[in-house]
């Protein structure tokens, strides 16, 4: 089992501390932010429950359009990370809110190249930035939780620039969902979806529709 899911001296995830550097939370719009920690199908499982997330896609980042499809993605020579983009209302989570969900439930930061039993750099844990102000945000949160010794060990997630995003097959779209008693989701999807509901109760997308 996964040290960081159970304990030893890592901060429980309702007391990481908020982001002190964020993005302006403006209303009227969307943004998209492009996260990797992992399988797919369990980051997508987590962050599809937040209240303010309108979307979450699984595909691929940081390599070529003709290496991104799951099979050679899988063979951890193409560059790229599994991936997801979630497309966001900042006017009801921010960009900050959303980091400390990845950092703090959907993955374990501090695992390089590998989550758990999945092996290669196509798990590794990465922000892919759309811009400087990304950056900057990403940089100043992983300092923010050092410092905090939220974990451990040192956080190792790479901020890389978002050159492109490639949409997965179509079968990986809501698998968690769709594929509640395969072992992989039984045994490692849901248990974070569990850690979300119990850590932020009060961010969950059913929450702020009782409000």
């Amino acid at each position: 089992m996964f040290r960081w899911l159970f304990g030893g001296k890592t901060m429980t995830p309702n007391s990481f501390p908020d982001p002190d550097l964020d993005l302006p939370a403006e209303g009227g719009g969307e943004r998209t932010a492009v996260l990797a920690g992992g399988c797919f199908w369990c980051t997508e499982a987590v962050f599809k429950e937040l209240a303010g997330v309108r979307g979450v896609r699984p595909g691929y980042a940081g390599g070529t359009p003709e290496t991104a499809d799951y099979r050679t993605v899988c063979s951890g020579t193409t560059g790229h990370a599994e991936a997801i983009a979630i497309t966001y209302d900042p006017a009801v989570i921010t960009y900050g809110e959303l980091l400390k969900v990845f950092f703090s439930v959907a993955h374990d930061p501090t695992q390089r190249n590998r989550q758990g039993n999945d092996r290669g750099p196509q798990y590794r844990s990465a922000v892919f930035v759309a811009d400087e102000d990304e950056k900057r945000v990403v940089e100043a949160y992983i300092a923010q939780l050092d410092a905090a010794g939220a974990y451990p060990d040192p956080i190792v997630t790479t901020i890389e620039p978002l050159d492109a995003f490639y949409e997965a097959e179509e079968y990986h779209f809501d698998y968690a969902a769709r594929n509640p008693g395969q072992p992989y989701v039984a045994h490692v999807s849901a248990p974070k979806v569990a850690k979300l509901r119990r850590a932020y109760p009060e961010r969950l997308r059913k929450a702020k529709a009782d409000a």
